[in-house]
């Protein structure tokens, strides 16, 4: 016989029916409504560390709230008070990257403290140059790195294919001594349009260049607008009518392993599977490492590297 007049929800436990608790038959608590109200308790508590005269703010009056008002980060960011009220309460509103950037600023948040926020508000976190001032602050140490995964070629690359650090294997495996190119032209992307040392052994020049092409775009949607990838962009275009059209193609693709094909004369086609390791949660260098798919390919890469530089 079947129920269909059930006023008291049912649940299971343990194998048995049993009455649901009001508790128990809550709907869950919405995911955005928490995050919304821990973005807010964090910038309540960011704003109250704040120190009003380190920012050079006036006092009015013997006491104050502690920190910053409400008012004064809202003045701060040129947004209105009543739009930052209802962020710090918690309420699950919507919020532009660039309305957020400019809280996380009046509110002297790390880089750090801005993904986080970001984060807590769904939105994708803005570009950082943590992992940058890293590589800059310690270069001996992050080609130390890329020295030591000797014999396998290793390269590391910054989001515009900007060549950072590279090991010997990397030059036998490209056909190249980037010691010998000068550093503004150590460019992944520009040097497969325009080394023949270096196309010579791409056994598919297109489609390197075509993921690559791919990935720039994707990575380039952070960057819209900013001078500096713009310039990049255009001596890419102005140097190749390849690179042009495939650029025109529109394509966009995510950053993943996968299997690249050299060719050598006197020893035929090597195939490395090209994998990717980030130093930091941010994407920002990028190591690439090259590993020989089976052990044939891999005595074709000892011969490579270990034969005399032609």
């Amino acid at each position: 016989m079947e129920l269909t007049d059930r006023k008291t929800p049912f649940v299971m436990h343990a194998g048995k029916v049993m009455h649901a608790s009001k508790d128990e038959t809550k709907a869950p608590v919405d995911e955005k409504v928490d995050r919304a109200q821990e973005l807010g308790a964090f910038l309540r508590a960011r704003r109250e560390s704040l120190d009003p005269q380190r920012l050079g703010l006036p006092r009015y009056g013997r006491t104050r709230t502690p920190g910053l008002r409400r008012e004064e980060v809202a003045q701060l960011a040129e947004i209105g008070i009543t739009w930052y009220t209802k962020l710090e309460q918690g309420r699950p509103i919507r919020v532009s990257a660039k309305v957020l950037q400019a809280v996380a600023s009046a509110l002297q948040c790390t880089d750090t403290e801005t993904r986080y926020i970001f984060t807590l508000a769904g939105l994708a976190s803005p570009a950082s140059g943590v992992s940058r001032q890293i590589c800059r602050l310690m270069p001996n140490a992050v080609q130390t790195i890329v020295n030591q995964l000797h014999p396998l070629p290793a390269v590391l690359q910054n989001e515009k294919y900007d060549i950072v650090a590279f090991n010997h294997a990397f030059c036998r495996l490209i056909n190249r001594d980037l010691n010998l190119v000068p550093l503004e032209e150590r460019n992944c992307i520009y040097l497969a349009l325009t080394d023949p040392q270096i196309r010579t052994v791409l056994q598919d020049p297109q489609q390197v260049i075509a993921h690559m092409a791919a990935r720039l775009r994707a990575q380039m949607a952070a960057h819209l607008g900013d001078p500096a990838w713009e310039r990049y962009l255009q001596r890419l275009l102005a140097c190749s009518p390849e690179f042009s059209n495939i650029w025109h193609q529109n394509r966009v693709c995510a950053t993943t392993d996968h299997i690249v094909c050299y060719r050598y004369a006197g020893l035929g086609a090597l195939e490395v599977l090209q994998t990717n390791w980030w130093s930091l949660p941010v994407a920002g260098e990028r190591l690439l490492v090259y590993v020989p798919i089976d052990d044939a390919n891999r005595e074709i890469l000892h011969k490579r590297i270990s034969a005399n530089a032609s």
